[in-house]
């Protein structure tokens, strides 16, 4: 389907699209401030304090705890009882998982490969020859 406006109307609407864009531009122009400033730097000039910035009220914040920032304090050292039994266990999971793979079933062998497909040609069929004229 092909449809379009009139040209008086096209023009209307390019006219009022550019009016927009360039009022747009125009209005971020004036409203910038003179010089930019990078975050924590303070204003030029002293400043009124209703303009300074003030924190933020966030009554559900809360800080940041020393573990978050140092990292987790180091596991205790085990008693020679606990490293015996943490032995015990590792030697007793070992011990069920050799027990698991002799007794697994053995892997089922992978499929065999699938045949390359090749071109078949059908082979030409023999034609009449000219000089006889169909009846």
């Amino acid at each position: 389907m092909n449809w379009t406006m009139p040209p008086g109307v096209l023009r209307i609407v390019a006219g009022a699209l550019i009016a927009i864009s360039l009022g747009a531009f125009a209005m971020g122009v004036i409203r910038a401030p003179e010089r930019g400033r990078l975050p924590g730097e303070r204003e030029q000039g002293g400043g009124s304090s209703t303009t300074a910035a003030t924190a933020a009220a966030a009554p559900d914040a809360t800080p940041l705890s020393q573990e978050r920032i140092e990292g987790p304090p180091p596991a205790p050292e085990l008693t020679p009882e606990e490293k015996a039994q943490a032995e015990a266990d590792k030697a007793a999971r070992a011990d069920a998982n050799a027990a698991k793979t002799a007794t697994a079933q053995p892997a089922v062998p992978p499929p065999p490969p699938t045949p390359t497909p090749t071109l078949q040609v059908p082979e030409p069929q023999p034609t009449a020859p000219a000089d006889e004229a169909p009846h």
